[in-house]
């Protein structure tokens, strides 16, 4: 059997506005925290025993998935803070300090371990990749994917040999300085064993610490690389274009959902629109309770959660709305994410609704 590991702890402040209040790994797709596709997939794949190490917002994934049972999982979860003046404030202790802190307490880590980072989705075959792990009597694999040079910064680099043995890694190197093209997809697979290289009661970095402590001691430590998809949801930018691919179809295992009410137009349950008197071309998602005035254009890609308002003359183009958001009337937002308080364009610049220097109005449908 294998155990699973999500790391959650982060605080996503390279994906802000939109994890202001949210929790990284519940940033919506397709009206789903990214969490639930990995839980979703761990569990095909045969996983059912998954902890999650929790800081910033953690009571909002802990009341989301509880105890996993909804879909045929258990997940543990080990909240990392620390208690300042009386209060509580999230303190993460690195991706593999989390791990330590967790056998440290229960022991859990007691088999082969797929540990996966909560801010990106995939489709890895699961299973092929556990088999090339202990077909090699590896201690500790990486699954990573090919990726050009000049982007090596943004990622950990692997370095092998021949027989895909690990003998360097590269913590975001400058592309002048990367030694490989391959880039670590935050995919790995542990022996328990790999545990006892992480100090306990420490901060501590599976990439930029552990990974060196395992070349540097020669352990059985493997890249695998795999084909399947691998979206990485690291800023703000990466989630608009995440999204504009997964409306138009190019991820077959995420499904639209709602119903084709239209050639590629779906809908929720109660929504209201006068379809003679507006225009929506496709891709377009328009959610429970949604309405959508006389006048309105809609050009997808195009994700409208529930509960929206779009007033009468307003265009909206390739962009999303987070639920119980008002568009104004006569208002244009083109490659736009909105929610009820902010709005922020695909290059990651912010405005607010109070911000008066900006022509756009939006504000809460609710009101």
């Amino acid at each position: 059997m294998t155990k699973g590991m999500i790391l959650a702890a982060g605080q996503g402040t390279r994906v802000r506005p939109l994890t202001h209040d949210l929790p990284k790994p519940m940033v919506p797709i397709l009206g789903k925290p990214v969490l639930e596709y990995l839980i979703v997939h761990l569990a095909r794949h045969g996983v059912h025993e998954i902890m999650v190490n929790v800081a910033y917002h953690h009571q909002k994934i802990e009341e989301y998935f509880g105890d996993g049972s909804r879909w045929g999982v258990e997940i543990g979860y080990s909240y990392e803070g620390r208690r300042e003046h009386g209060d509580i404030l999230p303190s993460p202790r690195g991706s593999a300090g989390g791990m330590r802190r967790i056998q440290d307490f229960s022991g859990f880590f007691d088999q082969t371990t797929l540990v996966l980072c909560a801010d990106a989705l995939i489709d890895l075959d699961i299973t092929a990749a556990l088999a090339e792990h202990r077909r090699k009597q590896a201690m500790a694999s990486v699954v990573a994917l090919q990726v050009p040079r000049d982007e090596a910064q943004s990622y950990g680099m692997v370095v092998s040999d021949a027989q895909g043995r690990i003998t360097a890694f590269q913590e975001k190197p400058l592309p002048v300085d990367a030694q490989s093209t391959l880039a670590s997809t935050g995919i790995y697979i542990f022996e328990p064993e790999v545990l006892d290289l992480v100090p306990s009661d420490a901060v501590y970095d599976i990439g930029s610490q552990l990974f060196p402590a395992l070349v540097a001691e020669q352990r059985p430590f493997y890249v695998q690389s795999q084909a399947f998809n691998w979206i990485d949801i690291g800023r703000v930018s990466d989630y608009w274009r995440v999204l504009q691919r997964v409306l138009t179809g190019a991820i077959p295992s995420m499904k639209m959902p709602g119903r084709e009410l239209r050639p590629g137009v779906w809908v929720g349950l109660n929504v209201c629109v006068p379809w003679d008197q507006v225009t929506i071309v496709g891709p377009v998602y328009i959610g429970s309770g949604t309405r959508i005035e006389p006048g309105v254009t809609i050009i997808g890609p195009a994700w409208i959660g529930h509960g929206c308002i779009l007033r009468s003359g307003s265009r909206l183009t390739r962009s999303v709305l987070f639920e119980h958001t008002r568009i104004a009337a006569n208002m244009d937002f083109c490659e736009m994410i909105v929610s009820r308080q902010y709005c922020v364009d695909r290059h990651g610049h912010t405005v607010y609704r109070d911000d008066d220097t900006t022509p756009l109005r939006w504000g809460d449908a609710r009101a």
